[in-house]
């Protein structure tokens, strides 16, 4: 919450708090100790701005019913000097607490003076933080699901930067291991069957067209150099040539989605450097692997067990979940997907990260208890890895669900969206929804410029009040800062609606960040959008009284900060005009 707000919860905390010493000393209340108490915003607005508990909680302390303990500490709270104009006693012995205009008046010069930096806090307190997000396989194009992926990670990256993290954003490309080698042989099919029709496609192999489009680009640059060389090394060619051309794809469309990494971690580096023998090696010495087949098994049974047990589940609940055992390294001495995955996570862990966040797909559910536990088992805290699972994306439009791209006629892929949808709809649209519920994502919304689309609704506020600012001066009325005793001519239901929602910022990205979810930041900034339209058709910003039009505008100018601090965090425009 702002300092303003934090300042009136404190300030009645204390006048609570020193009304029951008071009410002991006086014998009102009986010897005792005060028990914890809490401080809300009431749901019903009648019920005053804050509420507390005191009384209740109290009941057994003094051994007085809760009605009786709120009229003894009531009798002893002096409002001279506070935030506060007045307070009362309801129902059973809530005390309700009512903000004086000196309160308000003091919000919207801290959205003045602190401007960009309005909502910030150091509740992260520094700590390191590395968020992983999209990491999709570079062989292929990227999907609809990276494309939510992309816009949850980044803004839930910049919600926990604006609450006091130091963040970190990382994108792991799988460019070794199983999928390159079912990569390079789907290639070498397509390469040879521009010579010879027969030739058989693996079974396994990637069906997509872009993988026929890299064959003929190749041949198109190279004419029939491979056809005369061993697999192995026409494998390596077509790969050498055709991953570096997919993943330039992929950075290029990150960055039409505005998304810009610390890092593009490359899994080859695990491989080269030995990170990946390490893992199995310190398993190994633990004794948590075993031989069977051929192939080195990891003990992910017992340990993921053990760590469930010491979390209090039953042995019910574990059976129930079938665990098994994993393969670090394939009978051909490679080593899977996991073991690379252990190395990264260790690798990242070596780098100095607190936390480690990581966007998969709802997919990969089973995999989250297992990466935890490997993390304990290498000697690292499994519960500082958290991972943010991902629902399904529907695309739709005109209510009904579509699978292909109007312009290719083949699957859509996020350069398809990036084409038909702007980025800015794009990235707030994909943050309306929380990251653990299913998506329709609606291509006719999301390209409306009307107040349907809510993107478009949060912008056109912003470019409202630059209007009004604009239109007010051609008008020889020129913004002014307010004093706060200026300031406390706002007094409307919709001004006072307005700065207690500006006055709640700060605690609402420190909520965003706690949960890992910036869908509460596209709410927020919506809901106000929303206090703002309302305040404008109650309210003249212009009127006979020269004060209360500068106090106006001093509002509106505060609405069209926290638009913009929201808007430009979340990498979204913000036009003053539309």
């Amino acid at each position: 919450m702002s300092k303003t707000a934090t300042l009136a919860k404190q300030q009645m905390k204390d006048l609570i708090t020193s009304a029951i010493e008071k009410s002991i000393s006086a014998g009102t209340l009986p010897q005792g100790d005060i028990p914890p108490f809490i401080i809300e915003t009431p749901a019903d607005k009648e019920n005053g701005d804050l509420a507390t508990n005191a009384a209740m909680v109290s009941a057994k302390s003094f051994r007085m019913p809760p009605f009786k303990i709120a009229q003894a500490i009531t009798e002893n709270i002096n409002l001279e000097g506070t935030l506060f104009t007045k307070f009362e006693t309801a129902g059973p012995g809530f005390i309700n607490f009512f903000l004086s205009p000196a309160y308000y008046a003091k919000v919207l010069k801290e959205v003045e003076e602190e401007k960009e930096n309005f909502g910030n806090s150091n509740f992260g307190k520094g700590k390191k933080v590395m968020v992983e997000f999209v990491s999709a396989n570079p062989t292929g194009p990227m999907h609809m699901g990276n494309a939510r992926g992309g816009a949850l990670g980044d803004c839930l990256a910049s919600v926990m930067d604006k609450a006091g993290y130091d963040v970190w954003r990382e994108f792991y490309v799988n460019d070794a291991g199983n999928q390159i080698e079912k990569f390079a042989c789907s290639l070498e099919a397509r390469y040879l069957q521009l010579y010879d029709k027969s030739v058989v496609f693996p079974e396994d192999g990637y069906q997509g067209e872009d993988i026929t489009d890299l064959a003929k680009l190749y041949n198109n640059e190279n004419g029939d150099n491979l056809l005369n060389v061993s697999s192995r090394e026409r494998k390596q060619a077509l790969v050498d040539f055709a991953l570096p051309l997919n993943i330039s794809k992929m950075q290029a469309d990150m960055k039409k989605y505005k998304i810009t990494y610390d890092k593009w971690f490359f899994e080859s580096e695990l491989h080269n450097t030995g990170a990946v023998k390490e893992v199995v090696d310190i398993l190994t010495k633990k004794g948590l692997t075993y031989e069977k087949e051929g192939a080195v098994w990891y003990k992910n049974a017992q340990v993921v067990t053990e760590k469930l047990l010491a979390q209090g589940k039953s042995r019910d609940y574990i059976d129930k979940l079938e665990l098994k055992d994993d393969v670090l390294i394939r009978q051909n001495g490679n080593p899977t997907y996991f073991t690379a995955d252990i190395a990264y996570h260790k690798n990242k862990f070596d780098r100095g990260f607190d936390t480690l966040i990581d966007v998969w797909g709802a997919d990969h559910h089973g995999h989250v208890m297992r990466m935890k536990g490997a993390m304990d088992a290498i000697g690292y805290n499994g519960d500082k890895l958290d991972v943010v699972l991902m629902q399904l994306v529907k695309l739709v439009r005109n209510g009904q669900l579509v699978k292909m791209s109007k312009r290719t006629g083949k699957a859509i892929q996020l350069a398809d969206l990036l084409e038909e949808v702007p980025v800015d709809s794009a990235r707030f649209l994909f943050n309306t929804r929380e990251a653990n519920s299913q998506m329709d994502f609606d291509l006719d919304l999301a390209v409306k410029e009307d107040n349907q689309n809510p993107v478009y609704y949060v912008q056109y506020a912003h470019a409202r009040i630059c209007s009004i600012i604009k239109a007010l001066e051609k008008e020889g009325v020129t913004l002014r800062s307010c004093t706060e005793k200026e300031l406390t001519l706002l007094s409307a239901p919709e001004e006072r609606d307005i700065i207690s929602h500006l006055a709640s910022f700060e605690e609402e990205i420190i909520s965003a960040a706690k949960d890992y979810d910036p869908t509460k930041i596209t709410r927020y900034v919506t809901s106000l959008a929303t206090l703002f339209h309302k305040f404008y058709n109650s309210c003249r910003v212009k009127g006979d009284n020269e004060v209360l039009t500068q106090a106006r505008l001093n509002l509106c100018v505060a609405v069209k900060t926290v638009i913009y601090n929201v808007l430009t965090m979340f990498n979204i425009s913000c036009p003053e005009s539309m």
